[in-house]
């Protein structure tokens, strides 16, 4: 979604005052009361409902207006009451807090002729006021259970602020880091991706959508957005069809599987065609093939962007995306403005109106609005909610899962609570980046800090000094755009130089350096693409002049995204990598920082060594020339200045202990097209901290009718072992795991040979080999 609004927690009522005036007057009737939930029910009120709605009232169902804060003020569509009083919006997002959503709601159910609720939506992404991990940082914790608890609380607080409908999960396969919006997502496998698809919308949508603790989900962007060309955000994207149904689209259908009930359309084009008008895309596939029911939103203004597009005028666009099979026009008015006219002409129909009308009302059915317009607007409950003590502890826990140990040489890690520490750089001390982009109704001013986090891990017993170091750009331009939507920079005027010299004096003074370098907030996310993803501004000679010092040098990473550090990674005595680990970030990677919590975080996305090697992802195939190691071999698949290893690759992170696997045995070495494969490996920890260890089985399809992946994920298990203690792990394959989408898209499993791998990441693995049998 294009970035609408930032700070939003400031929304005030007295400054929404002129568009949200509720009418004095109390004779209006009241809301439509419905019977209880079930399906025959919810068609007979909502069939009985739309005989009573006339043309113009059905196409406001597909309107989507924004009333929501900018830095700058009020964002709002035009004649916000007017148009809802007259019946012509559906829905609304950036609205929240149960005042204000409650005065928006009084106008449609008192205001307007047949009463009908609004759907109130809002960027969810990562958590609502208690903020959680980045996506990207969340999926690094491999716990489905702790990301689903992630969804929950966000549901909780959410719903209790006013909203029901969260865009979000993001569930787009990315794998060119260059792409902000990788921040957004689970990375760039797709079984792992489809698992916290699948975790995510049950954690926001409940066992019952008419419980007023659950959210409806709008699972996106629909399809293929995450594989934008050169990894420029709305860029066009082009890809086979079995790539497609192989490699990006499962995570969308297990979200569908799981229930979703919303699904929004992504800016790029497929096949040539703009997603938000691709009938293939939203008819054939959505619907027909994987019988999706719910409703599917544009992203925003993607409707009137068509025509940039190429795709024709106003009118011609609106009709695109009806017939295509878009149900609701987030901003753009375009249906509002032209779906009467395109019925009179014949390029849209009756039908295809009362279709889309009838998704609208479905969701509001499901969501009980019908019942009770008012049923998450209330006051004392979201006083209530906002922030339990009881959320703050667990985004606190939440958060140590997804950091990744990424080096940790001569056991730098974890540090001493005693002496002198030196914390040095431009994330030394800032709350407001900790949140991360997309953060919600989320106060950055109640983050904890690393600074702070440090502190309340240490109190008295370390002397922490600090100096900045470096800003994270100089370049003008840039510093204003971050500042422009909510980057709160504050830059020294210094010269990097003299920054550099203030730094490596405060480090001289201490036992070991703690460097927090990376991205601010607003380098990642949507519209942030990057050409260079190294560390941003002067930060790389801050830190060359901090190792001059002769001290240990501990790396704090906090980026949105994949980043190259080849130098920090050959220099650095540790690294940790935090993403933007939300409200408790500083208190999280304290906790790392100094033993009382041994990582166990693994990477989702892999760190390529150059930004001339993306895309880089593990499942890659192997081509018919592949490099092997030979240093002479010329006419092979390589680069000529660097290798074609990932610097850390997927499934990639360290802990304070160490893991040992065992090479796997199989049940059988035959597996039947009905059976069943077990895989045990014995995985012990051979170091001298109690730790977690993520154990994860990749198989390879060593001969197919098209050619196959060196690796897929098909399984992992995150197992605490005590310090010594082993244990026999069983993984189970059958055929179905071995499926694909073969070249007419039949999803099969072919017989043959294969081979399963289980290790601690996608590189380091023990081998075993089986065949499918043919019967």
């Amino acid at each position: 979604m294009k970035h609408p609004f930032r700070n939003a927690l400031l929304l005030g009522l007295g400054l929404l005052a002129p568009l949200l005036e509720t009418p004095k007057s109390t004779a209006a009737p009241a809301p439509v009361s419905a019977p209880a939930d079930d399906k025959d029910r919810m068609d007979k009120f909502i069939s009985e409902l739309m005989q009573k709605m006339n043309l113009d009232e059905k196409i406001g169902q597909l309107n989507l207006i924004t009333v929501g804060f900018d830095v700058t003020g009020p964002v709002v569509s035009k004649d916000v009451d007017a148009s809802i009083k007259r019946g012509a919006v559906g829905a609304v997002l950036n609205t929240f807090t149960p005042q204000a959503a409650r005065k928006l709601q009084e106008l449609a159910v008192k205001q307007t002729r047949l009463k009908i609720p609004l759907i109130f939506g809002y960027d969810v992404i990562h958590g609502h006021r208690t903020i959680f991990p980045i996506a990207l940082g969340l999926s690094a914790s491999w716990d489905l259970a702790a990301i689903e608890r992630s969804a929950r609380i966000a549901a909780e607080e959410s719903s209790a602020d006013g909203i029901n409908w969260v865009y979000s999960p993001m569930v787009d396969i990315a794998r060119d880091p260059r792409w902000g919006r990788i921040s957004e997502g689970a990375g760039e496998d797709p079984y792992l991706g489809s698992q916290i698809a699948r975790v995510m919308v049950r954690g926001y949508q409940g066992d019952d959508l008419m419980k007023n603790n659950t959210v409806m989900a709008c699972v996106k962007h629909f399809a293929l957005y995450g594989a934008a060309e050169a990894g420029r955000d709305y860029n066009t994207t082009d890809m086979s069809l079995v790539r497609m149904y192989n490699e990006y689209l499962p995570p969308y259908k297990a979200a569908i599987d799981a229930g979703a009930g919303s699904m929004m359309s992504s800016f790029n084009d497929i096949n040539g065609v703009p997603a938000t008008g691709n009938k293939w895309l939203m008819t054939d596939l959505l619907r027909n093939q994987w019988g999706f029911t719910g409703f599917v939103a544009t992203d925003y203004t993607a409707i009137n962007e068509m025509t940039a597009h190429g795709m024709g005028d106003d009118a011609k666009v609106s009709a695109l995306a009806l017939n295509a099979g878009i149900d609701q026009d987030m901003v753009g008015e375009i249906f509002l403005k032209n779906l009467a006219q395109n019925l009179k002409d014949g390029t849209v129909t009756q039908e295809q109106i009362d279709v889309a009308c009838r998704r609208i009302l479905e969701a509001k059915w499901k969501l009980g609005l019908f019942q009770d317009p008012y049923r998450y607007t209330n006051e004392k409950r979201a006083k209530q909610t906002m922030m339990k003590p009881e959320f703050v502890v667990d985004a606190r826990a939440i958060a140590r899962k997804s950091l990744v140990l990424l080096k940790n040489s001569n056991n730098a890690l974890p540090l001493k609570k005693t002496g002198t520490i030196a914390l040095i750089g431009p994330l030394a001390t800032r709350q407001r980046d900790m949140i991360g982009s997309w953060s919600g109704a989320g106060d950055w001013k109640q983050a904890v800090s690393l600074e702070q986090g440090i502190k309340n891990a240490v109190g008295n017993s370390v002397k922490i000094v600090t100096a900045q170091g470096a800003n994270f750009t100089d370049d003008a331009q840039m510093i204003a755009r971050l500042n422009e939507h909510g980057g709160e920079l504050n830059v020294d005027p210094r010269s990097a130089e003299e920054m550099i010299r203030e730094a490596v004096q405060v480090a001289q003074s201490a036992d070991v350096i703690v460097a927090a370098v990376g991205e601010s907030q607003g380098m990642t996310g949507e519209a942030a693409s990057r050409a260079d993803i190294g560390l941003p501004g002067r930060q790389l000679e801050l830190l060359k002049a901090l190792k001059a010092t002769g001290k240990p040098l501990v790396l704090v990473l906090m980026n949105g995204r994949p980043l190259t550090l080849p130098w920090e990674d050959q220099n650095a005595d540790a690294i940790l990598e935090t993403w933007f680990a939300g409200s408790q970030a500083g208190n999280a990677i304290a906790d790392v920082l100094f033993g009382s919590y041994n990582p166990s975080g693994k990477l989702t996305a892999t760190f390529p060594q150059s930004v001339g090697q993306i895309p880089l992802y593990y499942n890659h195939k192997m081509t018919g020339r592949p490099y092997q190691g030979v240093a002479l071999d010329k006419y092979k698949s390589r680069y000529m200045d660097v290798s074609n290893d990932p610097l850390y690759p997927f499934g990639f992170g360290l802990s304070y202990t160490t893991f040992q696997y065992g090479k796997p045995e199989l049940s059988t070495t035959s597996l039947a097209m009905n059976g069943t494969l077990e895989v045990k490996v014995t995985v012990q920890n051979t170091g001298n901290y109690d730790g977690e260890e993520v154990a994860q089985l990749y198989i390879r399809d060593m001969v197919g009718s098209i050619s196959r992946p060196v690796k897929e994920l098909k399984g992992f298990q995150k197992v605490m072992l005590k310090k010594g203690e082993s244990r026999t792990l069983t993984f189970r394959l059958t055929p179905e795991d071995l499926k694909f989408y073969n070249n007419d898209l039949k999803f099969v499993a072919e017989p043959g040979d294969f081979q399963v791998f289980v290790g601690g990441n996608s590189r380091d693995v023990q081998t075993a080999s089986f065949k499918l049998a043919a019967n």
